[in-house]
Parts: C-alpha cells; structure tokens; sequence
C-alpha cells in the first residue's frame, strides 16, 4: 500500500509589496531607516498575476506577486498596522495567509480559504488590515487555497521596536535564506491529477534557495544565489522554509550556526552545524565569518523518516547558495570547486529529535498569555493515513483501484466547505455549513505505534472543535502505523503555542505527563510531530474566531490532515470577534 502514499505538497506561496523588489542593501536601508518612526499604518499592493520564469533549462508561467518569485519581502516592525490590497488578476480563485502572524482581533484577515473567507475570486479584491502585536522576528506569507503557495509566497519580516534590545550580540548584518521547491509543471496540475487518480502526486524537480536551484543543478550555475560576508564579522540569518512536502536539513560548509530564534520566539542560544526545518517554521541563526577567505557552499536537502525512497520519492539533488568571503574569486566554473556540507541520511530521526529537543524557549510569555502549568482541556490527536472508497478513482498501484488515499485527524478527514467561510457561518448562525463535534480522542482507538489497525478508512465531514475563551489547552499529537509511520508538521493558526514535550513511541499520559518541560519551552508556531512518535502543545484560547488546524505538508492538507478550533467571544474588553470588513470575498 505505501507505493500509493507518497506525500505530495507545493508550496505556491506569494504575495506583497506596491515597490519593485529592491536590491539587498536597498532592503537594509528601508528596514533601518523608513521603519525607524514605527508604530504607524504600512501599506502594500499585492498584484496576484502571471510571469514567465526560467529554472533546470524549462521556462513556464508562474502564479506570483507582483511578478516576482519568491514574492517580495515585507518589512514591518512591531505595533504598525499593515494594511495589504490583494487584486486577483489570474485564473484561479487565490487566498494569502501570514503564516504565524497572531492576527489578534483581526480573524476575517488571516487568510486560509473557507476558514475565514471566501476565496478572492477572478477579477476581484480583499483588503487585510491588521496589527502586528507582541511579535517580532522571521515569519511569511504565502496562498492560502489549492497548491498556490509553490510559488506564492514571501518573507514577512517584523523588525523589534526601536527601542529594544535583542537577547543576542548585534550582528554586522543580515541575510534572508528562503527555502522552496520547483516543478517543471504546473503544480495546479500536479494536485489535481493526484486528487483525481487517488493517489500519490509527483515530487518537485529541485529545492531551492531564494528562487534558484544552486549550482548542482543543470543550467542553474550561473544564477546561483550568492551570500557576501566580511571576513571576523557576525551575521543574521533569517531562514524560511517554505517547501510544499519536505523537511530540510541546513547547512553551511566549514561554519557553526547558533539558532536565536524559531518561529518569531526569541530561543536561548543554540551552536550547531546543521539545521532541521519542517515546511512552515523558520529560524533566525547567528553566522561568524571564521574561515579562511574563499567561497563556501550553503546547502539543504530533504530529511524525511521514511524508510525507504520508494514510499516518499524526493528530490535527491541538494539545492546550494554560496557564502562568498569579501576578496575571494568571484568566479565559480564548476560545481566541483566546493565541498557539500556534510549531512545526516536523508531518514536519520534521531539527529532531527536531537536537534528539536535542543532548542529551549527565553520567555515563558507569547501571544499574550503565559505558559500554562495547569491545563482545562486536555485532547490526544491522532494523526496519519486513511483511505476513502471513491468509484471514480483509478489508482492502479492498489489491489482495489477505486480506493482514495486520505489523512485524518482523530479519523476525521477535512473537507473544505463550499457556500461559506467557517468563520461567517459561525458569525451570521448558518447551519450546514460545519459540525462542531469533533472529538477530543481518536473515534478509533488502537496500539498507535504497534500492529495496523483492522480499520483503514476515515470519518470525512466538516468538523470544528469548541473552545470557551480563555481555557487552557494541551494537545498531544500521536502518529500512528497506519501503513507506515512518518513525521507531520502541524501548525495552527490564530496563536502560538509552548512544544512541552516529545518522544518516540505511544504517548504515556502518566510517565510522560511528568518529563514535560515547564522550565523553558520553546513557543512555535508549527511543530514537527516525530515519525512513529508524539508531541505535547499548550496554549491559552485568548483570540476570538475560527482558527485552522492542519499538516503543513500540502498533500497531507489536500487528503485532510485538518481541522479548526472555534475559541468562542469571551466577557471583557478585547474578547470579541469583530464585524467582519465590508468587502470580504463571497463564495
């Protein structure tokens, strides 16, 4: 059966800015300067439209911002209200979400379709305003709807108050590392010929690192993206994986990397030589020009706990950047002339849960609430592979070709609705549009990481889980052996929360329970629940709306690894969801 699970997932991320993309330095200088009288409104004009570009020898047309791949970066700082006009100018029906912006008060904004709007359809318009508050750090933006986000997507990038200081030595500089993939086709027509037969969708054809392949890959070289440094001088990194379907190893040839923040949460300093990142987190790392001066490779490519390629095919091809020493030859002819970083196995679990542990949080506060020590809602998620029995499918690789594959949460399989948003029906009380009984516990118990289950198929529908405002949560995610283990990068919208534990195995609520982590939790945005393992989030329900829940592998999402909490209005000041705007799109 695993010959028609092979995980699919494009990330058509993209969307911002009413300037022409500027050079790097003109980006330094917007960001130290034209931010320097915040708070204030800051507005953008996102022109979602087609542009040609050229990658691997194939030139195609691409879904973009404001014609440009990735999308132009955004620069804000904390407190500003950002206001962003999106105009829809191509073929399909198109969403922007601002992955792990907290969106506090500001729901009808955050973007994912049919959870808090309507699609913007063909032709039309939707204005996001909302405030950037108690946030600072490396986060993104990218589509919300389909696989748009392969190519749709940007940096988001919330620069601290001016009068802050960072829990870190001040870097000379900065540099963005963004993260993605890239499909010869058009990845519109990868999902839906997946959905169509049932199965397994065909993976990129490279990774890659600002836009570009790298210098591995054919007819790349030239255009490889390049990183200049000074030689004794300290930089930022600011890394975004924005991958459709992998999680990557990091990494820069002859240099230690020391993490300092994960998911716009400030972390206490962390020194390693490679980096893991699940589709959706980013990382802002600290980088000492220590090294003779020349030209070194920075690379990344797909770890995933597979055990076997046949099950998740992948690129094989690591993407490359160089970081490039001021005085070094400026000149690379062959790919040859630099060493690789040299990285775990593409499935080595052990190194990725050795690198999550290690990352500890510098505050107990985030998104306005503080660590929970004690929880009012307790839920265990499972989550992993189900089938479906669809007639119209084909899937020729199964005994049974008019099977579909799903995902599910709890046994429950997502299914986006149609006539309207979640969100609105919820606001305006229209029925039919959601249950709101999905269950705390899975509706098939079995041993999780042991034997299969005798039950293969899912519960699909339109479930939302309730929530009183201002309860305490804990969730625990457990993967399950439903026909094979693999690792899931879960990332809730609306707040962040504290990752207070994980491990390998089936979740003991009693010996487990007592080894989480208390003291010094990292906050996120998305954690990477381990292959054949289980993580433990909590957080505070404090912001009113509809909040989406789901895999941030874009297949997973596709076959309904999903769900959505409803944090209902609370009794105070600043507890209320608001009116939604007067052009929200209709469905």
């Amino acid at each position: 059966m695993a010959t028609y699970i092979i995980s699919f997932c494009i990330l058509f991320l993209s969307i911002i800015l009413c300037h022409p993309m500027p050079t790097t330095a003109q980006r330094r200088m917007y960001a130290a300067r034209s931010l320097a009288d915040s708070p204030r409104a800051r507005k953008f004009n996102f022109n979602v439209q087609y542009a040609n570009a050229t990658r691997l020898c194939h030139t195609k047309s691409l879904v973009t911002i404001n014609g440009q791949f990735p999308g132009p970066t955004m620069y804000v700082r904390e407190g500003d209200t950002v206001i962003v006009e999106v105009q829809n100018n191509i073929d399909y029906n198109v969403t922007i979400h601002w992955h792990g912006v907290r969106q506090f008060l500001s729901a009808w904004a955050d973007g994912p379709s049919y959870v808090t709007q309507c699609p913007i359809q063909k032709g039309h318009r939707y204005t996001h305003k909302f405030e950037v508050v108690e946030q600072r750090g490396t986060l993104f933006y990218h589509a919300h709807v389909s696989w748009l986000r392969a190519t749709l997507h940007g940096a988001f990038i919330m620069l601290p108050k001016a009068e802050a200081v960072l829990p870190y030595p001040k870097p000379v500089d900065e540099h963005l590392l963004y993260l993605g993939e890239w499909w010869n086709d058009n990845v519109e027509d990868v999902i839906a010929q997946a959905l169509r037969v049932g199965g397994g969708y065909q993976h990129s054809d490279a990774l890659t690192i600002n836009g570009q392949p790298g210098a591995l890959y054919n007819c790349s070289l030239s255009d490889t993206t390049v990183f200049d440094v000074v030689k004794g001088e300290t930089y930022l990194f600011r890394i975004v994986n924005a991958a459709v379907n992998f999680q990557l190893y990091v990494s820069v040839a002859g240099h230690s990397l020391t993490v300092v923040e994960a998911d716009a949460e400030y972390t206490k300093p962390y020194t390693t030589d490679i980096l893991v990142l699940a589709p959706g987190q980013t990382t802002n790392v600290l980088l000492t020009a220590d090294q003779p001066v020349g030209q070194y490779f920075i690379s990344a490519t797909v770890f995933t706990p597979t055990p076997n390629l046949n099950i998740v095919p992948f690129p094989q091809t690591p993407t490359t950047a160089i970081l490039r020493y001021k005085g070094a030859e400026t000149v690379l002819t062959s790919p040859t002339e630099l060493a690789l970083p040299k990285f775990p196995s593409f499935n080595d679990s052990m190194f990725a849960a050795g690198f999550t542990k290690s990352l500890k949080g510098l505050s107990t506060h985030t998104s306005g609430f503080d660590l929970p020590l004690n929880v009012d809602k307790e839920m265990l998620f499972t989550i992993g592979y189900a089938l479906e029995i669809c007639p119209t499918c084909n899937l020729t690789t199964s005994p049974n070709p008019h099977l579909r594959m799903r995902t599910s949460i709890n046994n429950v399989s997502f299914v986006e609705p149609s006539s309207a948003s979640l969100m609105e029906a919820y606001y305006y009380n229209i029925s039919g549009v959601y249950e709101d009984d999905f269950p705390s516990d899975p509706i098939y118990p079995y041993n999780y990481t042991g034997a299969a289950p005798s039950n293969f198929f899912s519960v699909v529908g339109t479930k939302v889980k309730v929530i009183e405002f201002g309860e305490s949560v804990q969730i625990v995610f457990q993967d399950t052996s439903t026909f094979f283990f693999e690792g899931h990068p879960i990332h809730l919208h609306g707040t962040n929360f504290f990752v207070v534990g994980d491990g390998f195995g089936t979740f003991d609520p009693v010996k487990d329970t007592a080894n989480f982590n208390l003291v010094d939790p990292p906050s996120r945005n998305t954690v990477a629940v381990p292959s054949g393992g289980w993580s433990a989030i909590r957080f505070r329900a404090v912001n009113p709306g509809m909040w989406f829940m789901h895999c941030h592998f874009d297949i997973h999402t596709s076959w309904g690894m999903a769900m959505a909490f409803l944090v209902k209005d609370g009794h105070g000041v600043n507890e209320t969801l608001p009116a939604p705007p007067s052009d929200l799109p209709k469905c």
